[in-house]
């Protein structure tokens, strides 16, 4: 659907010089339609931003919502290449870092991995990474018991000499 939108509006932004100077419009109702075009972009934005809110709240309700992100310890001279999470035995998120994802988590910037649902209770949560540090190649693991309550469940995997969680 927005993908129609979008098009529409492309089609009126290229169409909108040609019918002017065909019409033998002035440059004044030239503007006019230009600003017109505008606000028409500016409303496709927003309702873009909107359906993307509202498909987010309908696929993902804030009674199971769980949301993963993955950080770098600051100060740390850890470098992730690789990472897999597991949500109860199930893989949920597999991801390879590029260099410019892994400069990014360096200067302080946060990966959302996976967004998901699930029940209320305790879940078990695998990570499993492998990166650098120091130069040398580590493979790290840990474990983690995960207790859904009623609200969403935003879940920090920082990493660095070691995978610490904090979750809200």
């Amino acid at each position: 659907m927005m993908k129609k939108i979008i098009t529409v509006c492309s089609a009126l932004i290229l169409l909108t010089p040609l019918t002017c100077w065909s019409a033998g419009m002035s440059r004044e109702q030239i503007k006019g339609l230009d600003e017109q075009v505008q606000e028409i972009k500016k409303d496709v934005l927003a309702i873009s931003a909107e359906l993307q809110l509202l498909e987010e709240k309908l696929l993902y309700p804030s009674t199971s919502q769980v949301s993963l992100f993955v950080s770098v310890a600051k100060g740390s001279n850890y470098i992730p290449d690789a990472m897999q999470i597991k949500l109860n035995g199930k893989k949920v998120a597999h991801h390879i870092y590029s260099f410019k994802e892994v400069n990014a988590m360096s200067r302080g910037g946060v990966q959302r991995i996976y967004t998901g649902n699930i029940r209320g209770g305790e879940h078990r949560l695998d990570i499993s990474v492998i990166g650098k540090s120091s130069g040398s190649k580590s493979k790290q693991q840990t474990t983690y018991t995960l207790n859904k309550g009623v609200g969403p469940k935003l879940v920090e995997i920082n990493l660095g000499t070691a995978i610490t969680i904090k979750d809200r």
